[in-house]
């Protein structure tokens, strides 16, 4: 899991530091435009992606995925 925690956080870092890279070749999101703005809507939006993957990325780098995903999930599976 360090390996695969070390490549999101490289994926997630060149995401965030990338942004004009993505919206170059990748474009508007439209979703990101209408909930987040007009203006730097979909920036805003790849950067918001970029920080969630480094965030995922250093939980499953220090070994608390399970441990985070029991704990995220655990109200949806409680009713099941």
């Amino acid at each position: 899991m360090f390996i695969i925690g070390a490549l999101i956080i490289a994926v997630g870092a060149f995401l965030v530091i990338k942004t004009e890279w993505f919206m170059t070749n990748f474009g508007r999101i439209a979703w990101f435009e209408d909930k987040l703005g007009s203006e730097g809507g979909s920036r805003i939006g790849y950067k918001l992606v970029g920080i969630l993957a480094i965030f995922i990325g250093i939980i499953l780098l220090t070994g608390n995925g399970s441990n985070f995903f029991t704990w995220m999930f655990s109200p949806l599976m409680s009713k099941i």
